[in-house]
Parts: structure tokens; sequence; C-alpha cells
């Protein structure tokens, strides 16, 4: 009889909850005490269980803003790089400015003073000079000085308008072959390719600073758009040896900084 009324006790317990246990448990102690257990024991599992929910929540709440936070990352990246090349355009240009500003100090010191123009003497009968030979035709020379013919087509590459520049670049190099600033000339006129996404036009153009002008002071920056106007044109792996040229010859530099970074971008 007692199990019977401990199976009921059992039976009700799971049925009515903990309330009809005690109701039916009253005259046991034992199982009154054996009923509160399970009852608390219930309690905790589901406290457990809604923590656990609550646990997952947090965990996916942190993925999502983690993932927000490396996509914001990516787009920054992608951005850097879209940018990297105008911005580093602009560097050059105020670098190449502030550099002609101190060569032309010692142009303006070495001028030669103008010529005396004086007046011809008066041919006579006796003393008239024979009939001067006719020279060859010399190509044509634009007005004004090597620095002033530079000058002015660096101010189109800063006004931007990239075509009048490259034609300009080119008459001062045929008109001032020899200058201390045809190399610059040089560098110049291929950066007016590649600002325009000509890489096939601004490649040889570069690598002609790189032949002709072995001791220019623009040799870093035109191996490094070496490397990038055949990393644009799909050859990585000339590209690949060109930025590491850079950084081999000429480390601890803003070329060899950005041949890194480039390289960086080709692996990825």
């Amino acid at each position: 009889m007692k199990n019977l009324q401990i199976v009921l006790i059992s039976a009700a317990f799971v049925g009515c909850g903990y309330s009809a246990v005690l109701v039916a448990a009253r005259d046991n102690p034992t199982d009154l005490k054996v009923a509160d257990l399970e009852a608390r024991l219930i309690r905790i599992e589901r406290i457990m269980e809604n923590q656990s929910l609550i646990q997952l929540s947090t965990e996916v709440e942190k993925l999502r803003s983690e993932n927000q936070a490396l996509r914001g990352e990516l787009d920054k990246l992608r951005y850097d790089s879209t940018n990297s090349d105008s911005r580093q355009r602009e560097l050059y240009v105020d670098l190449d400015r502030r550099l002609q500003n101190v060569e032309a100090a010692p142009h303006a010191a070495a001028a030669p003073p103008p010529p005396v123009v004086t007046a011809p003497p008066v041919a006579t009968a006796s003393n008239a000079p024979p009939p001067p030979r006719t020279p060859a035709p010399a190509p044509a020379r634009p007005n004004g000085s090597d620095q002033q013919n530079y000058q002015a087509a660096f101010d189109l590459i800063q006004a931007r308008k990239y075509e009048d520049a490259s034609r300009a670049f080119r008459e001062f190099l045929v008109a001032f072959p020899q200058s201390p600033l045809a190399d610059n000339a040089q560098y110049w006129l291929a950066e007016t390719h590649y600002v325009r996404r000509q890489f096939k036009d601004a490649l040889p153009e570069f690598m002609k600073v790189t032949t002709q002008y072995p001791q220019s002071a623009k040799m870093p920056d035109a191996m490094l758009k070496i490397g990038y106007c055949q990393g644009e044109l799909g050859d990585k792996i000339s590209a690949r040896t060109s930025l590491q040229q850079v950084m081999k010859q000429f480390p601890d530099t803003t070329a060899a900084r950005l041949a890194s970074q480039r390289l960086e971008l080709l692996s990825q």
C-alpha cells in the first residue's frame, strides 16, 4: 500500500506540478524532500537552457559586429587601392615642383648676358662680303629657355591637361635633348599616359628613363611605375621582378615602400 502511495505521488508531481506533489506527499517527509529536489532541478535546468540561448544570441551578435567591421576594413582597402595612384601622383608633382625650384637657381645664375647689338658696317663695292650660304633648316624650337618650356609643360600636368602636357614634353625633349631637365621631362611624359590608364604607351616611356638617364633622381619612381604598368597589363611575373628590383636597389625609400605594398596586392 505504501509503494502504491509513492507511485501516485510521483505521477501527480509529473502531471500537476510541484504544488500537487506537496499535497500528496505531506504525510511523508522523505517523499516531500525528493519532490522538492526534483522541482528545484527542473528550475535549474530551465535557467541553464535560457542562459544558453542568451549566450548563443550574444555570440551571434558578436559575430555580426565582427563581420561588419571586416566589411568596413575591406571597403577602406578598396578605396585606398583605387586612390593610391592619384595621391602618389600628386605627391610626385609637389616634389618635382620643389626640385625644379632648386634647380632653377643655378640656371638663372649661369645664364649668359644678352648679346650687344651693333649696327652692321655699310657695304661698299670694295669691301662687299660674298653672299652667305643658305644654312640647313633647323628643327622648330619653342620660344624661351629650357626651364621656361619645362615649367609650361609641367603647369599643364597640374591643370590636368594631360594630352597637352604630353605634347609639350615631347616638344621639350626634341628642342632641349641635353637639358638637365630632360630626365624629368621624360618621366612626366610617361606619367601623362599612366594617369590616363594608357599603360601600353606609358610602359616604354618609363623604360626610357631607366635606359637613357640611369643617373636620374627619377630612377626609383620610373622603375616603380614600370612594375605598376606590367601589373595592370596582366604580366604579374615581370611586375614582381620590377618591384623587387626597386626594393633591392633603393631600400628605405618611398618607392621601395610602395613597391612592397603593390607586391602584397599582387600576392592576394
